[in-house]
């Protein structure tokens, strides 16, 4: 009772200098988020919060603009040798941290390096896949070489945030992956000053930020258990914008002559995915901790395709979004444009068709049930289904497709888990049969589509123990195509793998749809290609409503 009350007060207090409680007093920026980061350790980070505070923090070599160009950041040269192995890059001079240590093109290669020797970094370690070495000749100079030219550096660089090396070199062990990181020492516009889990995370101005000091003081990102209390506070004025705003408030927040909704292309285009646990046991990761509990039944395409059928997107996308989103297809989203394979045709709700898919199978009600068996009839096809809890909208698409899968002979045993519960149950240790999650895509689509690669499988990257050779071969191969058409092409054709073997469903490509009220900071950019309000662009532009 007395951690609530606490808690309660400093909500208060933080209201009172937002809005101006006296002379002089601090301009607080509050927004309302749904759910925090998993850790403050970017490396070992899975969750998209945990990148919007890290975005907000640290620095990187280049930027992603609400645009979707790509631009530099803390370079400000970069020479390519002829063979496109080494690239020398520049950075900027006079750059500090947040505790003022200097930030030298030591820190930009010791990140790289701990990067690189570190396959415990779930997301990021990817990223450095090509990179032979990083050296740093001098204080502002960094080379990279790379074992083989590639075609995508930039993007690989947007999100390797330049750690203090001063700092985490006492933890470039073992315990890189699990050192908390509290301070959270970066050099980005904004610096750690408070982090309450599950609370709120508090982040003041950084005066000596490169990029021009931010006018807003502090920016508080305050976390609500429920959707429907975080709008009540924006309405309320408790906070001065949320990141998700749950389509059903949309028309309420539009009527609020002080609150205004923006929606659009999210900065990252993110996709929703029905994961399928499809693990082959000689795939099992047990060293890695792997139990691969999965259904037997869903390692056969057909079930998966016949599941397929059995899901009826567009009703999903009518009831949960408000028709807000987009059918789901492949697994790159439509958002990233030229690499989105636009020929592949969608399984078609047919409800009949994966009747007969399951029943030509073997895949029997032989009791009358109405629950049908595997073809040896040793167990029904009843399916363990989970998403995280602070997933709003999956508790409904779950109930969706309880209906139509129901229509087929599929029951299912329905359950939100706590998201960091979920993770450890999902990756790598795939004890699940079904999970409702998604993922935020990066500007290029290689990170996307190494997830579906073997030898992801054991890093718990890989979800949904899918493997398949000629997959893993394309993979490879358009990581190095030079050849820009080419290298599409490839995709394409990745893509078209995936969507036939059916390892997951892409439900919908939802639109990101943010609000923020009018009368208490102005310069937020909500009149950009991108939609995302708690980007530093923003943040930097804002000041408070004189």
């Amino acid at each position: 009772m007395k951690r609530k009350i606490l808690y309660l007060l400093l909500i208060c207090a933080f209201a009172v200098a937002a809005c101006g409680g006296g002379g002089g007093a601090p301009a607080i920026v509050r927004i309302g988020w749904g759910q925090g980061p998993d850790t403050l350790n970017i490396g070992a980070a899975w969750l998209a919060s945990a990148y919007t505070i890290a975005e907000l923090t640290y620095s990187s070599m280049y930027e992603l603009n609400l645009d979707g160009t790509i631009t530099p950041d803390l370079m400000t040269e970069v020479s390519t040798s002829d063979d496109g192995l080494v690239y020398t890059y520049t950075i900027r001079e006079g750059v500090k941290f947040h505790d003022g240590e200097p930030l030298t093109a030591s820190d930009v290669a010791f990140t790289y390096n701990l990067v690189m020797s570190h396959e415990d970094f779930p997301t990021l370690h990817s990223y450095t896949e090509y990179f032979a070495s990083v050296e740093a000749p001098d204080d502002k100079t960094v080379v990279i070489t790379l074992t083989e030219s590639i075609p995508n550096i930039e993007s690989k660089l947007i999100f390797l945030y330049i750690l203090p090396e001063h700092i985490w070199k006492a933890h470039e062990g073992e315990d890189a992956a699990t050192f908390e990181n509290l301070e959270m020492i970066g050099s980005g516009p904004f610096k750690m000053l408070e982090y309450k889990p599950n609370e709120f995370i508090r982040l003041g101005a950084n005066p000596d930020y490169y990029g021009g000091a931010a006018k807003v003081d502090e920016v508080i990102f305050q976390i609500f258990s429920t959707s429907d209390v975080m709008v009540q506070a924006l309405k309320s004025g408790q906070v001065d914008m949320i990141t998700g705003v749950p389509n059903t408030s949309v028309e309420t927040l539009k009527q609020d002559k002080n609150i205004k909704v923006v929606s659009g292309a999210p900065l990252a285009p993110d996709l929703a995915d029905i994961i399928f646990n499809v693990t082959d046991p000689e795939n099992c990761p047990v060293d890695e901790g792997g139990l691969c509990t999965g259904h037997p039944a869903l390692r056969d395409k057909i079930v998966r395709q016949a599941l397929a059928h059995a899901t009826d997107k567009q009703k999903i996308i009518d009831v949960i979004l408000l028709g807000l989103g987009d059918p789901g297809i492949a697994l790159i989203p439509s958002g990233l444009g030229e690499w989105f394979n636009s020929s592949i045709k969608d399984y078609e709700f047919d409800v009949e068709k994966a009747n007969q898919m399951l029943e030509e199978a073997g895949y029997l009600d032989t009791d009358g049930d109405g629950v049908r068996e595997l073809p040896d009839g040793s167990r029904p096809l009843t399916f363990r289904m989970n998403w995280p809890s602070s997933d709003t909208t999956a508790p409904r698409m779950a109930e969706i497709l309880a209906e139509t899968w129901g229509q087929i002979g599929v029951t299912l045993e329905m359950q939100a888990v706590e998201s960091d519960a979920l993770t450890a149950q999902c990756c790598p240790t795939l004890d699940f049969d079904i999970i409702l999650w998604g993922w935020v895509a990066d500007p290029d689509p290689n990170t996307l589509l190494i997830i579906p690669t073997t030898d992801q499988i054991p890093t718990g990257y890989n979800e949904t123990g899918y493997s398949n050779p000629r997959y893993d071969e394309l993979f490879a191969a358009q990581g190095v195509e030079l050849d820009h058409q080419k290298r599409v092409e490839m995709v394409w054709e990745m893509q078209a793998i995936i969507h036939e073997d059916a390892p997951y469903i892409i439900p919908y490509y939802a639109y990101a749809i943010q609000a923020y009220r009018t009368d208490r900071f102005t310069g937020w950019l909500d009149n950009q290609p991108k939609v995302s309000l708690e980007d530093p662009s923003s943040l930097l532009a804002g000041e408070p409503v004189k």
